[in-house]
């Protein structure tokens, strides 16, 4: 028995590692497979978000109204612009 003793310890110890490194290496798996599903959704979602511009500016183009990269920004700073000249204008 004392044989026995004397090799469970390394028995044991070359089981706990070889069970850490299965453990390592599923888990491993596990993120690259989730990885690999989240950039797929994220391309996806961008085809999307590209297909949903596109028809927005086709309807845009239907309707005649002119396709502006970012529609909001220009409009947005012309305006107070004019405002500000009416405003010194004015006054004078």
């Amino acid at each position: 028995m004392d044989g026995h003793d004397s090799e469970d310890p390394k028995q044991s110890t070359a089981d706990m590692t070889a069970f850490v490194q299965n453990l390592l290496q599923q888990m491993q798996i596990r993120f690259q497979t989730m990885s690999d599903s989240i950039i797929t959704k994220i391309d996806e979602m961008g085809n999307r978000i590209n297909e949903l511009e596109q028809s927005i500016n086709d309807l845009r183009a239907e309707m005649g109204v002119e396709s502006t990269p970012s529609p909001v920004a220009p409009v947005a700073r012309a305006k107070p612009k004019e405002e500000e000249s009416n405003k010194e204008e004015g006054p004078a």
